[in-house]
């Protein structure tokens, strides 16, 4: 599906680039401590969110993160949505180390500007 690159588009290339940015740099090679996963998530999703807001692109973002301790199941994760297929997007990032399991999504859901002078 291609669109315009006008500025205004979710470049799914720099949000999976940020995504992959906060995880490790949250996670490292830390190893799964269940008193920790709160402090965790909420640092990925507040650095992913930072980031995203400083893109200062036309969207409301919705990041969700699940950390699971890695012991041989498998983890599934799935979503439907229901939106624009021009403009909207969602890009998932997994990541794991030696004990940690970790899957990242970004929904980008564009905000209607196509009458900007009606905002203001």
């Amino acid at each position: 599906m291609d669109f315009q690159d006008d500025g205004a588009d979710f470049n799914t290339t720099d949000v999976e680039q940020i995504v992959k940015n906060a995880i490790p740099t949250c996670l490292g090679e830390s190893l799964y401590n269940g008193k920790k996963i709160n402090d965790w998530i909420n640092n990925i999703v507040d650095s992913c969110l930072k980031e995203l807001l400083a893109l200062n692109k036309p969207f409301k973002y919705i990041i969700t993160c699940n950390i699971t301790q890695k012991n041989g199941a498998g983890m599934t994760t799935a979503s439907s949505q229901y939106w624009d297929g021009n403009k909207d997007r969602m890009v998932t990032v997994f990541f794991e180390n030696a004990t940690i399991n970790c899957c990242v999504t970004v929904y980008g859901v564009a905000v209607n500007i196509d009458n900007p002078p009606e905002m203001e």
